[in-house]
């Protein structure tokens, strides 16, 4: 009975060290495929840099990579080509930074699986719908201290939102909507909507892009007006230009007297051509 009780203590014995150097394969740390500070699972593809005091995306991310977790460091911003290789990722973790900028197209190049963004509690205030490309992934936006414009409205409208924290994107500050204030007012900071979440202020009516577009027209109006009294000012210059040249013209030419010889033999006195005068002959 002692020698089935020790047989089955060194099974499972084995089992726990089986298991062990399982684990140990799957959340290996390798340098020469994981970046510093991260942990990678290889059978998952999955790689935690969670709470890494990373101040930057790391640029040696294994191209393999389906769930990519970089929340809790102190990221500032996120350059164009931080995830353009990473052609297999499906879930991108960024919360919980600094992140204050995205580079122009930084998530353009985002590969067509993905299935969640994660850009929430960061310093983000500004965003362009260019910045995200054609991404249809479940993002997320709330806790940034937003200016809500006409940018950040198109994005909006654009994204795939999650529809749990969608009321969570509040603004922190905000350009003047349609028909709010005096057509006067200069469309600045408009104090009434901070606090406000972004979805509820355009369910209200509030157009940001609407305003943004009339000021267009309003400006190409005006250069067109500028335009036209410009080409009419050039064409009355045009015209008095040519006048004054004319009349300096006939000015340096001074009209001529014709005096016919024949016409001036008078009582058989002799003809005398005078001084500054054009004399013809008549033929007889």
């Amino acid at each position: 009975m002692s020698t089935d009780l020790r047989a089955d203590n060194e099974c499972v014995g084995a089992i726990c060290w089986l298991c062990a150097l399982l684990s140990a394969s799957l959340w290996v740390q390798v340098c020469a495929g994981c970046p510093e500070g991260c942990k990678c699972a290889w059978e998952s593809k999955t790689v935690l840099c969670v709470s890494a005091g990373l101040l930057e995306v790391p640029r040696d991310l294994p191209l393999e990579t389906v769930s990519l977790h970089l929340d809790h460091n102190f990221i500032n911003s996120i350059p164009e080509d931080a995830f353009q290789d990473l052609l297999h990722l499906q879930a991108l973790h960024l919360s919980h930074n600094k992140i204050d900028s995205l580079a122009s197209g930084a998530l353009r190049h985002l590969s067509t699986e993905l299935r969640l963004l994660d850009l929430s509690y960061n310093q983000l205030r500004y965003a362009r719908q260019e910045e995200f490309g054609v991404t249809r992934a479940k993002t997320r936006l709330y806790h940034n201290p937003w200016h809500c414009d006409c940018s950040l409205q198109q994005l909006i409208e654009s994204l795939n939102l999650e529809p749990e924290t969608v009321h969570e994107i509040v603004c922190k500050s905000s350009a003047r909507g349609t028909n709010e204030g005096s057509r006067w007012e200069e469309a600045g900071p408009v104090t009434g909507h901070v606090g406000q979440p972004l979805v509820k202020l355009l369910d209200s009516g509030v157009n940001f892009c609407s305003l943004q577009r009339r000021t267009i027209d309003v400006a190409m109006l005006i250069i067109m007006f500028v335009w036209f009294f410009m080409v009419i000012g050039y064409v009355v210059y045009y015209v008095r230009h040519n006048q004054a040249q004319n009349t300096r013209h006939k000015a340096s030419f001074p009209s001529t007297q014709i005096y016919h010889r024949n016409l001036h033999f008078m009582n058989g006195n002799e003809f005398a051509c005078p001084k500054d005068a054009m004399c013809i002959s008549d033929s007889v």
